[in-house]
């Protein structure tokens, strides 16, 4: 194989099948965006393998794809990061409804209400009678505990 860090490709060096061509871009994405690679009847995700081949070892903890999109793997795009900084920059969820992470609507307090987690519990940051004000103050506390820029990011086009 050959890994390309511009373009987070892998291409077979050598034809090994009917289905494995020399030149052919290896591996195949998978349900969860991620891109698959098969080696000797083993399967590996493409961002680990790009970690391997880039430094010459596995990352010892999880690899954050900094944009959002799981098969992106240019070397540039890619960090090998605790399972707690992994959760700091995270895609906005489906489930959301006021558009920013951590941002609800209080129909008894009839403000935007603000919670962030760190230290695996959750912090009360404060009551707004904004959406732009709770936005403001949400991004501030992400800042203050050392979230990443992309975290709540609404799709995967940065």
């Amino acid at each position: 194989m050959h890994y390309d860090p511009d373009t987070g490709e892998f291409t077979r060096l050598v034809t090994t099948g009917s289905r494995s061509k020399k030149g052919d871009v290896a591996g195949s994405l998978y349900s969860t965006g991620y891109r698959v690679i098969r080696l000797d009847n083993q399967r590996y995700s493409a961002h680990r393998l790009a970690f391997l081949y880039m430094t010459g070892a596995f990352p010892s903890s999880v690899t954050d794809h900094v944009n959002g999109i799981e098969s992106d793997n240019r070397w540039s795009n890619l960090r090998s990061v605790t399972v707690k900084e992994n959760a700091r920059n995270q895609k906005l969820t489906g489930r959301n409804t006021s558009g920013v992470t951590g941002v609800s609507w209080s129909k008894a307090k009839k403000h935007w209400r603000v919670m962030i987690t760190t230290n695996e519990r959750r912090v009360w940051v404060g009551g707004f009678p904004t959406l732009a004000e709770a936005t403001a103050a949400r991004k501030a506390a992400e800042v203050m505990y050392g979230y990443h820029e992309n975290h709540g990011r609404a799709d995967e086009t940065l």
